[in-house]
């Protein structure tokens, strides 16, 4: 038998030279310095406006405004600051929905483009993308509203592309107007759009797990459709009937109107955020393999079925990710809208705290507001990301 081996004993290192000590001092100094330096801020923040007078509480959006913001929700001059900014907040809502499904289309439409085997049409694409990037989104804002808008010709010299109307007064869309049977319709509508959800879940349901062709989109195509087309039909003159703007005098009377100001920041954010977009689908479209798209035509499927059936669904993997960045660009770019005149939340914001003096107030709710709108965009995008990945079994 062999001598045992003894084992010294490791030596004992004093806590304050242990790394894991050492690094745990150090996260907590680290903590105690940022704690000390915004007390000190705040303290700060606290003197400053307790010597002007002010505080840091929002009873003065009580107060009345005193102007009147001539777009949107309707205001009066003896309105209060909070009325303002929540007109200010539903211009932005305006501004940001509509421009995320105008710039979802021309996106598309542009990095479909991009690819095509048209020389005319896909250069046509690159042009408009590779300038639109690569100018400042504030320049384009200007010449949209100042070069193009602007010098419109007025109400009386018009110019009419079928239904719309364009001057330099705005854009004028005709507009629907309830009927009798419109509540009814409306009701009906609603609630084939829900079928329609259920009945698309239930059968690409059982397409996944059986394998058998159940047409969900078809199905919920003519659920969402049918009934209300047929509903409208049988309605005596429909449930909605069409105004059309018309000129009496001097002015424009019926149908809608999107103002020199809306049509500036809405056409300048689709414009711009829509050449990101293509970009994003470009790349999507490529990274799909060329196997794919080789056994998809050599199944005899037409351009348009590959597209739709093969490339689409598996691109949008790779392009709802780098989408959501676009679709938060845009909400944030819509802060640009003072540059145009536009009474969106920041210039409202802008207003209410050169009026009341309380501008930390404003900015700390206007902050929180559009924190609010990109995480609900987020959450969104985020869930959609979620349902078209591929569940691994």
């Amino acid at each position: 038998m062999g001598t045992p081996v003894r084992r010294l004993p490791l030596p004992t290192v004093a806590f304050w030279r242990d790394i894991r000590f050492l690094q745990a001092a150090a996260q907590a100094v680290f903590v105690l310095l940022v704690l000390a330096a915004g007390g000190w801020l705040v303290a700060n923040l606290l003197e400053t406006l307790d010597a002007r007078g002010l505080d840091l509480s929002f009873a003065f959006l009580q107060r009345t405004a005193g102007f009147v913001i001539g777009e949107g929700l309707p205001m009066d001059r003896s309105d209060t600051f909070q009325r303002a900014f929540i007109v200010g907040l539903v211009n932005s809502l305006r501004v940001i929905g509509l421009g995320l499904a105008l710039t979802t289309i021309l996106g598309m439409l542009a990095g479909v483009a991009l690819l095509s085997t048209n020389w005319l049409l896909r250069n046509i694409a690159r042009a408009y993308v590779e300038v639109m990037r690569n100018t400042p989104l504030l320049v384009q804002l200007f010449f949209i509203y100042f070069g193009i808008i602007l010098k419109l010709p007025s109400l009386e010299d018009r110019i009419v592309l079928g239904p719309m109307l364009l001057s330099q007064r705005g854009v004028f869309l005709p507009r629907p107007v309830p009927a009798a049977g419109s509540d009814v319709w409306i009701a009906v509508a609603l609630a084939c759009l829900v079928l329609a959800g259920w009945v698309y879940t239930r059968r690409l349901r059982r397409r996944t797990t059986t394998g058998e062709e159940t047409h969900p989109g078809r199905w919920a195509l003519v659920i969402a459709l049918g009934a209300p087309t047929l509903l409208a039909l049988a309605i005596p003159g429909g449930p909605f009937t069409w105004e059309s703007p018309r000129l009496e005098g001097l002015r424009m009377v019926g149908g809608s109107r999107l103002t020199p100001e809306f049509a500036g920041i809405l056409f300048g954010l689709v414009l711009y955020t829509g050449a990101f977009i293509a970009d994003v689908v470009r790349a999507g479209i490529l990274a799909v393999p060329v196997g794919q798209l080789q056994a998809a035509r050599s199944l005899g499927l037409t351009e348009f079925h590959v597209l739709r059936h093969v490339i689409l669904p598996q691109a949008l993997r790779v392009i709802v990710p780098p989408l959501t960045n676009q679709y938060l660009n845009l909400a944030k770019n819509s802060s640009l809208a003072i540059g145009v005149g536009f009474p969106d939340m920041y210039n409202v914001t802008q207003t209410i705290f050169n009026q009341s003096g309380q501008a930390v107030q404003m900015i700390a709710l206007m902050m929180t507001t559009y924190l609010v709108i990109s995480l609900v965009i987020s959450a969104v995008m985020n869930l959609l990301n979620q349902r078209l990945q591929i569940v691994e079994r």
